[in-house]
């Protein structure tokens, strides 16, 4: 395909583009991209010719009449119409063409004065940016949006003034998404990908505002702006949710809660309200211009005594402006291009944190005695460095690191997975007055992030800025893992812990810290694994320090004043809204693991983390996962078992155990399974321990059924290869468990503990007595009768007869439960004593009369009493005559009275409500109940009387009757 293209440009810029390929892309096609490089590689190519205007000056009256025929002619379809409007306007005398003296010439270039600006597509950036608004985050499209403002961070750092064109752009489209007004009004958040994106878009434009070379009226322009959109209802908040708001903080420090306003008198801030402050920053100050701009400049030696605000001791310049804003300042001189001056500048700032730091250090050493005493602080930074919307700690380390990048070709190399490599870095000299300096930028990225992260901060209100934290600091540390520990790091790195540790106050991992203090864990656990190899000692010290977690704690110490974001509600509340602490509490555990991990083998080290975790963890599930770690990493699968670790995994699973045993834990079962192998690993001295102090640890049903059960199965004993005195041992205390848990809950552990005394005559014969103790009471009938078919099962049927007799008093079954659970039980006690003989049917039928009153299972028993002789158990010492058994004599004449009215009572009541469907089931229940009746001697006169009885009661029910006429005469 061949496509025309027009260019024009104006000053070396590209001002305007056509291509025939009609491409909509904020972007060029690369038609024009070609034309453009063709023309800057070829000048001489591509002619340069004199405006047209110059050239038609030249020409008399005939050639201009003659050129103006030619064109017509050689275009006269398009052309022609606008040739004939154009000559009717010339002849006219007052036409608007003869008032204007000349006439335009596009290819004369633009007048000096004229606005001269690359050439942006704005339809369709704004056609762009609301397309992929409308998706919502999904198909990629926060990928996009991020691209675009990469273009913006890019076009900014070309120092194209058309990246705050775009950016307005971009804007304008974001504050236009309909969603806006949805969430503000179902008070809902936004989503996480969408909160990114608007803060990125408030981090650009304090970017935008900043830019140190920018004209008044362009500022002046951009105010306007971004306060017609902060003003807007639907402008999200700095914080992300449309509730609270937090107040306008510039000081770093705050001493009392007591000068804060309630939350109606804070100022509403915006994403915007940054950048709008950001206006009222110039870069006017002679200080600010003399350290942006040379590397050398020092105050004169012999200024250096006493105190100053502009120099440090050394003679470096210092910049005390707030540090979120002084970062700012770095950034914007980034992102607009002037790398050198941003690094000068971050310089001066690390300068000042480090005389911050002494001088922290100083107050803290006077105060340190009464903070001690007290074991609270409340001093703390309202506003963290970590999660602020300016990133200042993110920023700093950024432009130091990147003045440190080796830009090796192979940097540019994609890796196989489709990763880019992580950067490599090297030392570079921090170019400086001073001789003697010996610093790198990078060690300064080193320490800048440490000090950053170490800040003692409150926790911020609201889910996404307490979100926004553990992002930040995620992302910090990932940059940090980047770098390569040398020698001069691992100084830095030493030197910061040390000042962390000693830092009181003004430091996270500080003796003493405000109860809502943001926690270390994280960041502990980096300091930790950097610092293992190089100071095991100091990264003990640090990361058991930073195990605590004061906002769990139950009561806040006396010293702590609640602060100003609390004062809302009247009542206090135990705990603070910590939307993250799920996280938080599951980052405390990740800390104690990489410790565990760590100390295997060494025991004084394993129990003062042990001793740290059972001071500050208070969640029994994360104790459950610390002990599981601990076990899987002292029992690996190709090497022997640590013993030091085992015991530590052991004595954190008890813990859990004491934990959850009185509260409801859905995991319990798997818990005390655990443990069980655990101590079977840790040997048999452990499984005696537990099984000696079960009460403290387990139920007794879980003693019983769960403990007990598998130290004594044959698995265990196989794992611990035990010689005979150890299987004893463990079988006694086994015994003694089993006993004791049937003597404090007999209904759930009877039928355990007798399983687990089979072996002992004695124990067997007590566990035997506290059931048959408990049975008038506490026992229902369904545990006794499981009981009663167990000794039955064991060879004792007169124990299982004893037992099911008890069983049979506790039981009552209604005319209509025909479908009873127990009825089998029922029929198996009474084929039990049949088979042991009369006296015992003789003893347990008046009990199933008096409990049973369901006249089909009454005459299930009588038909299988009636069908053998009794006593065929054959029990040694009784003689048994072999004879049936008649209905007529005790004791199954009473059984045989007790059914047939039975069968007279349920009539009755079946009769009262009985619909015409039910007719034939009852024609055949009176059939059964005739069978019965004709057991009696008199039993045919007794049934037809009671049928002759029927007829005269239910006379009514003349269908029905008809039917029993029928069948029964």
């Amino acid at each position: 395909m061949t496509y025309k293209v027009a260019i024009s440009f104006d000053r070396c810029k590209i001002t305007s583009v056509t291509c025939g390929c009609g491409n909509k892309d904020i972007f060029y096609c690369a038609h024009v991209v070609a034309l453009s490089l063709y023309r800057i590689r070829k000048p001489d190519q591509v002619k340069l010719r004199l405006p047209i205007s110059e050239t038609l000056f030249q020409m008399n009256r005939d050639q201009l009449q003659k050129f103006v025929q030619y064109l017509i002619t050689a275009h006269h379809t398009e052309v022609l119409p606008t040739a004939q409007k154009l000559a009717d306007e010339i002849l006219s005398s007052n036409s608007e063409i003869n008032q204007v003296h000349g006439a335009p010439d596009p290819t004369a270039g633009a007048s000096i004065d004229d606005e001269n600006c690359w050439h942006l597509d704005e339809e369709q950036v704004r056609e762009q940016v609301k397309l992929f608004l409308s998706q919502g985050g999904y198909y990629g499209s926060g990928k996009q949006l991020n691209s675009m403002f990469a273009k913006v961070r890019e076009m900014l750092r070309m120092r194209d003034s058309n990246g705050a064109r775009m950016l307005t752009l971009i804007t304008e489209q974001f504050m236009a998404d309909p969603r806006l007004s949805l969430w503000r009004q179902q008070g809902t958040g936004m989503t996480d990908k969408c909160r990114q994106l608007w803060d990125e878009l408030g981090a650009l434009w304090v970017c935008v505002v900043l830019n140190p070379h920018c004209k008044l009226e362009e500022k002046s322009c951009w105010l306007r702006q971004l306060r017609k959109w902060s003003d807007m209802d639907v402008c999200p908040l700095e914080d992300g949710n449309y509730g609270n708001e937090l107040p306008n903080i510039t000081n770093a420090l705050t001493q009392s809660a007591g000068h804060s306003q309630d939350s109606l008198a804070r100022p509403r801030r915006t994403v915007f309200t940054r950048a709008i402050e950001g206006c009222d920053l110039h870069w006017q100050d002679s200080h600010l211009q003399r350290i942006i701009s040379s590397d050398f400049y020092m105050s004169p030696s012999y200024q250096r005594e006493g105190e100053s605000l502009l120099f440090n001791s050394q003679g470096q310049p210092l910049w005390l402006e707030h540090v979120p804003t002084a970062c700012a300042r770095v950034d914007a001189l980034r992102s607009h291009g002037y790398p050198k001056e941003a690094l000068r500048l971050t310089v001066a700032i690390i300068n000042t944190l480090r005389l911050q730091q002494q001088r922290q250090l100083e107050i803290y050493k006077h105060q340190k005695k009464e903070l001690l005493q007290r074991g609270a602080t409340t001093i703390t930074n309202l506003e963290g460095w970590v999660g602020h919307p300016l990133n200042p700690v993110g920023c700093l380390f950024l432009t130091l690191t990147e003045a440190c990048r080796l830009e090796e070709e192979s940097c540019l190399e994609i890796s196989d997975a489709g990763d880019a490599k992580p950067p490599v870095y090297q030392h570079v000299p921090v170019a400086t007055g001073s001789p003697d300096s010996s610093e790198s930028y990078l060690a300064l990225a080193l320490e800048v992030a440490l000090v950053g992260m170490g800040q003692q901060r409150v926790m911020p209100e609201g889910l996404y800025a307490q979100d926004k934290v553990c992002r930040n600091e995620e992302q910090i540390i990932a940059r940090l893992q980047e770098l390569e520990l040398d020698a001069a790091l691992v100084q830095t790195l030493r030197k910061q812990c040390i000042l962390l540790l000693e830092g009181g106050p003004f430091s996270g991992l500080g003796e003493v810290i405000h109860r809502e203090s943001v926690p270390m864990h994280t960041f502990a656990k980096y300091l930790f694994s950097a610092l293992l190899p190089h100071d095991a000692d100091l990264a003990y010290k640090l990361a058991l320090r930073a195990m605590r977690l004061p906002v769990l704690e139950t009561t806040a110490p006396s010293g702590d004043v609640s602060h100003p974001h609390h004062l809302v509600s009247v009542v206090p509340s135990r705990y603070p809204r910590w939307f993250t602490l799920g996280h938080l509490e599951s980052q405390q555990c990740e800390l104690a693991s990489t410790m565990l991990t760590a100390a295997k083998g060494d025991m004084l080290r394993l129990r003062t983390v042990l001793e740290a975790i059972q001071k500050n963890i208070h969640s029994s599930s994360l104790i459950f996962k610390l002990a599981q770690d601990a076990f899987k990493i002292a029992t690996p699968a190709d090497n022997s078992s640590d013993t030091t670790l085992l015991n530590v995994a052991l004595e954190l699973g008890l813990q859990v155990m004491r934990m959850t045993l009185s509260t409801l834990n859905w995991r319990r079962r798997e818990m005390v399974r655990w443990l069980v192998t655990c101590a079977t690993e840790v040997g048999v001295r452990a499984l005696v321990s537990i099984l000696q102090s079960w009460y403290t640890l387990f139920t007794p049903t879980e003693a019983t059924s769960i403990v007990a059960a598998t130290v004594m199965s044959h698995n265990t004993i196989l794992r611990l290869s035990l010689d005979y005195p150890q299987r004893e041992e463990l079988a006694s205390c086994a015994r003694t468990l089993a006993l004791q848990c049937a003597m404090k809950d007999p209904q759930n552990c009877a039928l355990s503990a007798l399983t687990l005394c089979e072996k002992d005559h004695i124990a067997f014969e007590t566990a035997y007595q506290i059931v048959i103790d408990a049975a008038s009471t506490g026992m229902t009938y369904s545990q006794l009768f499981t009981i009663a078919r167990y000794m039955e099962h064991r060879g004792y049927p007169l124990r299982a007869f004893k037992l099911a007799s008890l069983a049979m008093t506790h039981l009552n079954l209604a005319y209509n439960q025909d479908t009873h659970p127990a009825i089998n039980d029922v029929l198996w006690a009474c084929a039990l004593s049949h088979s042991l003989g009369k006296n015992e049917l003789a003893a347990i039928i008046p009990l199933v009369v008096k409990s049973v009153h369901c006249a089909t299972v009454l005459s299930d028993i009588l038909r299988r009493c009636t069908m053998t002789a009794p006593g065929l158990a054959g029990i040694p010492g009784r003689r048994n005559s072999g004879k049936l058994m008649s209905t007529d004599k005790a004791p199954l004449r009473q059984l045989l009275d007790a059914t047939i009215s039975a069968y007279i009572n349920t009539t009755h009541s079946r009769l009262t409500h009985i619909s015409p469907r039910h007719y034939g089931e009852f024609i055949e229940f009176l059939s059964k109940a005739r069978e019965t009746f004709l057991l009696a001697q008199d039993g045919h006169i007794q049934f037809a009387q009671f049928i002759d009885n029927l007829k005269q009661i239910y006379k009514g029910k003349k269908k029905l009757m008809m039917l029993v006429r029928e069948r029964f005469g």
